[in-house]
């Protein structure tokens, strides 16, 4: 299977033009796999987890906040573009025929300003580098691994506001968001939007390939990418995590059962006591 579309410019020349539908499937099958092989582990294989021991302050309210309101909106509406893409992208490839290329830009446009605000929010209002790894994931990571293959290793400490898997997909998910939201501005330039000039000829037909090549790499990337998302979103164990996400807080002792409090440190503040978080704990 052919994974780039070749074709000859005016000129004679080879050059790519996209990427092989075929590799719709392709992913789909790799989201589904994935599925299956970890629900499988999960239930057979993956034994009760083991942290080393530590002690719950005690100013940790019985509404942990972990999402902030501009925090949960962002992620809300990035995903509602983030779908809207992929199905106004992928669905004419298998036949389902609609005027697709105007709701596409309008909601590449809509990802492009809910990225840029995320980055600015992250990096002078949020704590930016909680979500990327640092030495303790390293070596909890190496430990669990030691323990999952049967030698001797101390048990890992309890995770950060993210665990390493979170901070690894997130890495992914910037790579290939970038990447189409980069590609898809320049391309934007082919087209009649209210934001460009269209000029087709901004580059080169090989620099365009190689762009549109890019772009539906990371595109069909993206649709295995949001599979395991979603799937692990409604796992069982994953749901106050969810939640979260939707309420913006999570319970005191799911808190304390999967985070360690010395990495993210909580403390029960006045506007957390005036929103009745802990008066309303019985809810």
């Amino acid at each position: 299977m052919e994974f780039i579309i070749w074709a000859t410019d005016p000129w004679g020349k080879t050059v790519p033009i996209h990427v092989a539908w075929d590799l719709i499937w392709v992913a789909l099958i790799a989201g589904l796999l994935f599925m299956i092989v970890h629900a499988l582990y999960v239930a057979i294989a993956a034994g009760p987890k083991a942290f080393a021991k530590n002690e719950a302050p005690a100013a940790v309210p019985e509404r942990v906040p972990r999402h902030s309101l501009a925090a949960r909106l962002f992620h809300w509406i990035m995903a509602a573009s983030m779908f809207t893409l992929l199905f106004t992208a992928f669905l004419p490839k298998v036949g389902v025929q609609f005027n697709w290329v105007l709701y596409h830009w309008i909601a590449g446009v809509v990802l492009t300003a809910s990225i840029l605000f995320h980055v600015i929010h992250a990096s002078f209002v949020l704590d930016f580098w909680s979500i990327w790894p640092d030495r303790i994931d390293m070596r909890d990571a190496m430990r669990r691994t030691l323990r999952f293959l049967g030698k001797p290793a101390p048990a890992p400490q309890r995770f950060a506001k993210y665990p390493l898997e979170n901070k690894f997909y997130h890495l992914v998910i910037v790579c290939a968001g970038l990447a189409v939201m980069c590609t898809g501005l320049f391309m934007m330039k082919r087209i009649h939007t209210l934001f460009f000039t269209r000029n087709p000829y901004l580059f080169s037909d090989m620099t365009w390939g190689l762009m549109y090549v890019l772009h539906g790499l990371a595109g069909v990337g993206l649709i295995a990418l949001v599979m395991v998302h979603v799937y692990m979103g409604i796992r069982p164990e994953k749901l106050p995590i969810t939640k979260s996400m939707i309420f913006g807080w999570m319970s005191k002792d799911f808190y304390l059962e999967e985070h360690d409090p010395e990495r993210w440190v909580v403390e029960k503040s006045s506007s957390a006591k005036k929103r009745g978080y802990a008066a309303n704990d019985a809810d």
